[in-house]
């Protein structure tokens, strides 16, 4: 087969890289194509896939995505490819319908009302986990699994204890993971998270753990140093390592759920996966509302104070018990079903 594959998002490096890998050895012509986006070209360098940037960014979000929709029909164009497959999709989507390649869209974000209007009816197949909130239609094809399990599965995933030393941790140190975003994504316009992030980073560590930062946005100059100074191929495993995750995005929240570290996901918006994990594993918990950084951070105190690694375990897995394996999945629907 030829198939192209868009990666325009960090997270979309790690969901389409172990199929891209098994594609390639099967015999399969791939091209990648991709945004200007530095972390995004980062992770495809350092996974040794092939790319080709085919937009420049600009000042506004709807002429960047028009650029990045003409991007993409021109490498399709030439390439002909028999699938296109993106995450979120709308580029693709509409691509697609100029050339005779069938689009191929992975989602999980409910709330993105806007680009998923744009984007599900040009589609011809849209996958989604089955805790997707919300009846796309007859081109809807839904799934028992997270698009992170497409990375963090433990049939792709082993965790390597190094990053200890890499991220300048000692042996048993406890140490608790960070997350801040900048809000400028489509999907996430009209939300927000933490009230003041400072003060989270002073409770976390009046309880005596370390706190490592990743941020999307500009950090006060008092917490520079608390910022996360690992490769980008390597948060995974020190996100396997942390007690605790708490942050802003939902999708690193979920991560740091499917590898057993219990998550504090913050934000005005939810999630149907964040809400499965949380009512059926209680592996997430999600605080959305007008006081969610007070809640948010007494419910990671309690975590902290009352942690038990072996009840992490036993939800992780039962949540991997009814879950599949995501690559396997895409592998088997899209390269044996033609």
């Amino acid at each position: 087969m030829r198939i192209l594959v868009q990666a325009s998002h960090p997270a979309h490096v790690h969901f389409f890289k172990h199929f891209i890998w098994e594609a390639n050895k099967d015999g399969h012509d791939l091209k990648v194509i991709s945004n200007k986006r530095p972390m995004v070209r980062e992770l495809l360098e350092r996974y040794d896939i092939d790319y080709k940037v085919v937009s420049e960014p600009a000042d506004f979000i709807v002429l960047s995505q028009l650029r990045f929709t003409l991007g993409t029909y021109q490498v399709a164009k030439e390439f002909d490819p028999d699938v296109l497959l993106s995450v979120g999709g709308t580029s693709v989507a509409h691509a697609s319908k100029f050339i005779r390649g069938r689009s191929i869209v992975f989602y999980d974000t409910e709330h993105a009302t806007v680009q998923n209007s744009i984007t599900y009816p040009f589609a011809d197949r849209i996958y989604t986990p089955d805790c997707y909130q919300g009846d796309i239609g007859t081109n809807q094809i839904q799934y028992p699994g997270y698009q992170e399990l497409a990375y963090l599965h433990p049939n792709r995933f082993t965790p390597d204890p190094t990053i200890r030393d890499l991220a300048g941790l000692g042996e048993d140190e406890r140490f608790v993971i960070l997350r801040l975003v900048s809000w400028e994504a489509i999907h996430d316009r009209g939300d927000s998270g933490f009230d003041n992030v400072k003060d989270v980073v002073r409770a976390l560590e009046e309880r005596g753990v370390r706190v490592l930062i990743t941020s999307e946005a500009e950090l006060p100059p008092e917490l520079q140093d608390h910022r996360v100074g690992v490769p980008p191929d390597r948060i995974h495993d020190l996100m396997y390592y942390a007690d605790l995750f708490i942050g802003e995005s939902a999708t690193m929240a979920t991560e740091s759920a499917v590898l057993g570290t219990p998550a504090v996901f913050v934000s005005s918006s939810r999630r149907g996966y964040t809400d499965e994990l949380e009512e059926k594993y209680r592996l997430v918990f999600n605080f959305s509302d007008d006081d969610r950084q007070h809640h948010s951070l007494d419910k990671a105190l309690s975590i902290l104070e009352g942690y038990d690694p072996e009840v992490w375990d036993s939800r992780q897995e039962r949540m991997l018990n009814d879950k599949l394996d995501t690559t396997e999945m895409m592998l088997q629907e899209i390269l044996e079903a033609k």
